[in-house]
């Protein structure tokens, strides 16, 4: 398992954090009665049982073994930017990460924990609790587990043609149609979650733009595993990196290349 250490931190450590999150979702997923249990933010998205129990879980661990790093969570009491503006080094979570996936049952959903630094995801760890897969990076590159396997290092395919875009499931724009033939695609594949960062992490597509709407804590994590598996995040459509700890925590659009 890779060492990588931040100020003693450990990603294995992040790495059970993530799937003892995934379990307690999985607990709901798999229980008839609380996984049809579902509420409604503010703004109208889902909000389920399991995201309640996953975030619980990962902030009671990490306050236990990092307290010094605060942590800024979808599922958190809201931090005005007049505190969280000071923070040089954070948690970012997204404790489910494709409620509307869970709801749907098809298993593509995520636990996201990603360490963001002067505004820049340096870890990440992305877990997908039904197929027990994780994808985690750093700066000792990015990796992918399945289950009690070894981890394998994943790298980016740096392909320069018949290029495979990921698209969203769940939010798909007729603006993607416009980036995306600048660059050579020929085929397109659906995803949810995060794991649409961790296609382009692991070579299985090349490129993914998004139009938006998303928050922070939605691409923290998945930036982190596609960058240290050698791919590039920007804001909008290029050249500028997409950074973090913004006034709104609403993103604008952006461009994950695998190349």
């Amino acid at each position: 398992m890779t060492k990588y250490m931040n100020d003693q931190i450990q990603v294995t450590k992040i790495i059970s954090i993530a799937k003892l999150a995934g379990k307690a979702i999985l607990n709901i997923y798999y229980d008839a009665d609380f996984s049809r249990v579902v509420d409604f933010k503010s703004d109208n998205s889902p909000l389920t049982l399991a995201d309640k129990a996953a975030h619980e879980v990962i902030v009671a661990q990490l306050e236990e073994v990092y307290p010094e790093i605060p942590i800024i969570s979808e599922e958190g009491a809201e931090i005005p930017y007049e505190v969280r503006k000071e923070y040089q080094k954070y948690w970012l979570v997204d404790p489910l990460d494709g409620t509307k996936e869970f709801i749907k049952r098809n298993g593509e959903f995520t636990v996201n924990i990603a360490l963001i630094e002067n505004g820049v995801p340096v870890l990440g760890v992305v877990h997908l609790p039904v197929v027990d897969v994780t994808y985690y990076g750093g700066e000792s590159g990015a990796f992918l587990t399945e289950g009690a396997l070894e981890p394998r290092q994943i790298k980016i395919n740096y392909n320069d043609s018949n290029r495979i875009a990921v698209r969203s499931k769940s939010h798909p724009s007729p603006e993607e149609e416009v980036v995306l033939e600048q660059y050579k695609v020929v085929e397109s594949i659906s995803r949810g979650s995060s794991l649409k960062f961790c296609m382009v992490a692991e070579g299985k597509a090349d490129i993914y733009y998004r139009h938006g709407p998303t928050m922070e804590w939605d691409t923290g994590a998945g930036q982190a595993v596609v960058e240290a598996a050698g791919g590039k995040v920007l804001a909008g459509t290029g050249p500028d990196p997409f950074t973090y700890n913004k006034p709104s925590m609403l993103n604008g659009s952006f461009l994950c290349l695998g190349f």
